[in-house]
């Protein structure tokens, strides 16, 4: 946004009630694994391998497989960090006062004006305006269903495990998509036939 221009208005940007931004970041958040192996504290934790004959072959080695997400990150993800070059000094500002507010492990927080202007020291609502219209623009956050109410870019920044966030998101999309209305029932279409019957769910 360039210096002097006219800000965007909030409302003429899209209004969501899920986070638009997850599909994408599901599928873009590298994870890979990693074996640990955890070391005995003590000789009583050693379990040694013996032959027939009671010649000690070897020790047991516990080990485990862990899921970590392989970019380096302070709430900020470095790889996107192009996404703040163009943002005005008031969408500096609000982003600012939206690291406050972040939840663990959430995709969205509840925006206040009244705090917003507290930690910006801007004296009137425009300024913060301004950054959040900038903020969306740059798809930094998104506008929810409520006027509160925002999303935050987890590709961007997120607060908490970025790995167990996307698996527990695609876990509940299959739920959903698996589940069927109380009221809805399955039909059995027979073959050759046009008649049908419900089966039990």
């Amino acid at each position: 946004m360039d210096k002097g221009s006219k800000y965007k208005k909030l409302k003429e940007f899209e209004a969501f009630e899920e986070n638009p931004f997850i599909e994408k970041a599901v599928d873009d958040i590298k994870i890979i694994k990693r074996t640990q192996v955890i070391r005995p504290q003590s000789k009583d934790e050693i379990q040694m391998i013996t032959s027939t004959e009671g010649e000690v072959t070897g020790y047991t080695a516990f080990m485990r497989f862990v899921e970590v997400d392989e970019e380096r990150f302070a709430k900020v993800y470095l790889s996107q960090f192009s996404s703040f070059w163009d943002l005005s000094k008031p969408a500096i500002r609000v982003f600012g006062y939206i690291l406050t507010v972040l939840k663990p492990r959430q995709d969205s927080f509840m925006f206040d004006m009244a705090d917003c202007l507290t930690h910006t020291k801007y004296s009137t609502e425009k300024s913060v305006f301004e950054g959040l219209s900038s903020l969306i623009e740059c798809g930094i956050v998104a506008r929810g269903n409520r006027h509160y109410r925002y999303f935050i870019n987890p590709l961007v920044v997120f607060n908490g495990d970025r790995v167990t966030f996307a698996k527990t998101y695609v876990k509940k999309r299959k739920e959903k998509n698996n589940s069927l209305p109380e009221n809805q029932l399955n039909l059995f279409i027979q073959p050759n036939s046009f008649t049908s019957e419900p089966e039990k769910v």
